[in-house]
């Protein structure tokens, strides 16, 4: 009898222990658990932090993240309804709605990651297909300033200076309603869903960049033909303005020339009026100095003034 309370005593030491090591587990804030007994789910699923308790060694407990996740998606090349290749970088929000519904459904956050590869990419590839370039690039609110239109007007497909009909954040709206109605079967909450990145491929970015220098060589064309004009306006204006300063100048020049010939020509007729005589014999000097140089012989007629002066000065 003894030695079966002593069996029995150690049994229950034994199994305080192996709860005291395996009984407990502490669930943390953020955290929900699926238990599991032989691989098979037990139970509901766990959402309420705290310490909890499982039977030892024969149950495990699976945690599973309570708080919103994170995917991104990697770059895919897909074609716009107008033909138009571009590069789609994608990512979204997601959490675990159903903890044991995902253990079942998925079993990993891995698992999940590629299972909402599919889903996501798929949806906007078929999206994608079916709108336009503008559609993808452009927001719903988007309108048309001249720096944009300038820089988008040079794009291959359509015109690109016109607002979206629909926008670039309604058709993320439509991908997530889409991708939301497949997502619950998995216990998986589908938040939003948004493009992170839009590029050409690399043949079509090269034309776009040829397509955009172009275009500021246009630009830069107009401006410096505007430039040009601009110039030629102004050196007329100052051309006109420089002819009437001239003009005025060169008439108070003559007006003040003319005044100084009328005081001249009155000073000489003064002059004149008291020796006659010798004015004119001063005119005829001036004449002779003008006419006779050093190799010049002069003969005097007896009729000339300077003949008839010069024998008037010897009679005196």
């Amino acid at each position: 009898m003894k030695k079966i309370l002593q069996v029995l005593l150690l049994l229950v030491v034994f199994g305080l222990i192996a709860t005291a090591w395996d009984g407990f587990y502490i669930l943390k804030e953020g955290q929900q658990a699926v238990i599991t007994q032989f691989g098979a789910p037990v139970g509901d699923p766990v959402t309420e932090a705290g310490l909890k308790f499982k039977t030892p060694f024969i149950q495990h407990v699976r945690y599973f993240e309570k708080k919103i996740l994170i995917w991104d998606g990697d770059p895919n090349q897909i074609p716009t309804n107008d033909k138009t290749f571009i590069y789609m970088d994608n990512t979204a929000r997601w959490r675990i709605t159903n903890a044991l519904q995902f253990l079942q459904a998925v079993g990993s956050e891995v698992r999940a990651q590629s299972l909402l590869d599919d889903i996501i990419n798929g949806t906007v590839r078929d999206l994608v297909n079916k709108n336009n370039l503008i559609e993808i690039i452009r927001s719903s609110d988007w309108s048309p300033d001249y720096m944009m239109s300038t820089v988008m007007s040079t794009s291959q497909s359509g015109d690109m200076t016109k607002p979206p009909r629909q926008g670039r954040d309604k058709i993320s709206e439509q991908v997530l309603a889409v991708a939301s109605k497949v997502t619950p079967k998995y216990g998986i909450e589908l938040i939003d869903v948004m493009f992170k990145r839009v590029n050409y491929i690399e043949s079509v970015r090269l034309k776009v960049y040829d397509r955009m220098i172009s275009e500021r060589k246009r630009i830069a064309a107009e401006k410096r033909s505007l430039g040009e004009g601009r110039k030629a306006e102004i050196l007329g204006r100052v051309d006109r303005e420089l002819k009437e300063i001239t003009s005025t100048a060169i008439r108070e020049a003559t007006e003040v020339k003319g005044k100084a010939d009328a005081e001249a020509t009155k000073i000489y007729g003064q002059t004149f009026s008291k020796n006659p005589e010798f004015y004119a014999f001063q005119k005829s000097l001036e004449s002779y100095e003008n006419i006779i140089t050093d190799n010049t012989s002069l003969i005097l007629n007896s009729d000339s003034d300077l003949f008839q002066y010069l024998e008037s000065l010897k009679q005196k």
